[in-house]
């Protein structure tokens, strides 16, 4: 065993020392953390104010029309529109609006006219239209239904209906757990195909350079699979610690955001066209749910679990990749028929974990929760959701002990396979091929 740690310290430091390794796990989080830290302080931080005149004639807007976000100037003025397009053509304004006293609310066939000197921009045109288009809606329910302003701002609620546990604790957590289980079985499966690849196209590497043949003079066959596997474990178990220390704290970072700040991001519009101001208000509520439920997921249970099933599908799926790696000759596409048993338990678990996170409790979620080979994808899209609401602790136990039997059961068929075909050379290998590298005796 001595030696296999010796392998895989040198798979380890092999791949650590790259340059590649540095720009994967650290620069290319960090430039994309970059990137997106720009578009925000751009988006947000933009100090272009944006100047309206307003003639009201008949006081149709009766001044409701304010600027409360610095974002958007508005002044009211008595003028004709002859002076409004004469104070444009000047740049005292960027744009005019002129009401005469004929405009009615109640009309639909009257419309308000925004003149400009230049185009208007997409988030510019949003926001206008959102301000003018809320109030107009407001005015002709309040003019239809005689109905008081806070009468119809109580109608627009959408808090008649709510979920509970039969416990009566509130149940509000269905959005974040439906994101943070997909986001931790998609990463799983990622990790699969990425770093069982990679331990496949080492174990090809060694034996097409005839590497393998001055290794294995050493040491064992088996425990060279087994450092391989270990070493490629241990750097991508590296990465992901490094990802999480870079989110943390790029959380932090954004926590510190100023009030202001986080406020105008909520306020962003996010849909063309004009948005009710109801619909604005529910969106903003929605996303403040949303962050304080984050605090509702059983966090250590949900990064214990991410770790364990992370380790038991990798280990799982690596040893097979490289015994499908120690099968391949020069030409490396005798691969892809091999891997096709491989790769499909894979597909098939991401299938059954994109309805796992819609329903955690049916019967496909929990077969594929319990399954080893689908086991590392779906569970972690059910621990989500909690225990026991998610996931029961015995089903929980369980899968992790038939995840561990399953590991045992697959590196003892990968050793018996790549015991034999590390050192073959020139022959294509069949399936029927390899199952009598499984049956012979040792």
């Amino acid at each position: 065993m001595n030696k296999a740690l010796i392998v895989a310290r040198r798979e380890f430091l092999s791949r650590v020392q790259k340059k590649t390794f540095l720009l994967t796990t650290i620069g290319l989080p960090l430039l994309i953390f970059g990137m997106y830290a720009l578009i925000i302080f751009f988006t947000v931080k933009n100090t272009d104010d944006f100047k309206i005149a307003i003639s009201d004639e008949g006081n149709v807007l009766n001044k409701a029309i304010v600027d409360n976000k610095k974002e958007l100037v508005f002044s009211y003025v008595n003028s004709s529109e002859d002076s409004l397009k004469a104070a444009i053509n000047k740049g005292t304004y960027n744009a005019y609006i002129f009401i005469p006293k004929s405009f009615s609310l109640t009309a639909n066939t009257d419309s308000l006219k925004i003149v400009s000197d230049k185009s208007v921009g997409l988030m510019t045109r949003e926001k206008i239209e959102r301000k003018f288009e809320n109030y107009i809606e407001e005015q002709r329910l309040i003019t239809g239904t005689k109905l008081s302003k806070e009468v119809l701002d109580s109608l627009q609620k959408s808090n008649q209906v709510v979920f509970t546990t039969v416990k009566g604790e509130k149940d509000d957590k269905a959005g974040v757990s439906y994101i943070v289980g997909f986001t931790s079985g998609f990463l799983i499966y990622i990790v699969l195909f990425i770093y069982g690849s990679m331990v496949m196209r080492g174990v090809m590497e060694e034996k097409t350079n005839r590497i393998a043949e001055v290794i294995v003079s050493s040491v064992k066959p088996f425990q060279l699979m087994m450092g391989k596997i270990v070493g490629i474990g241990s750097v991508g178990l590296l990465q992901f610690i490094i990802w999480i220390v870079l989110m943390m704290s790029a959380s932090t970072i954004l926590a510190l955001l100023s009030p202001e700040t986080a406020s105008e991001m909520q306020n962003m519009p996010m849909q063309p066209g004009g948005m009710a101001q109801a619909s604005q208000i529910q969106n903003s509520t929605a996303m403040s749910g949303f962050l304080s439920s984050l605090s509702t997921v059983n966090w250590p249970l949900v990064l214990g679990c991410f770790l364990f099933y992370f380790l038991g599908g990798y280990f799982l799926y690596s040893s097979l990749f490289a015994a499908v790696g120690s099968t391949v000759n020069e030409d490396p596409q005798d691969a892809q028929s091999l891997m096709l048993p491989i790769t499909l338990p894979i597909i098939f678990g991401i299938v059954i974990m994109m309805q796992a996170v819609n329903n955690p409790n049916s019967g496909l979620a929990v077969f594929g929760s319990l399954f080893p080979l689908t086991s590392p994808i779906v569970m972690v899209a059910r621990v989500a959701y909690g225990v026991p609401d998610g996931v029961t602790t015995f089903q929980l136990i369980l899968s992790m002990v038939l995840l561990v039997a399953g590991f045992i059961g697959t590196t003892w068929l990968a050793g018996k396979i790549y015991r034999t075909g590390i050192l073959m050379y020139g022959k294509k290998i069949t399936f029927k091929e390899l199952g009598k590298w499984i049956v012979r005796k040792n």
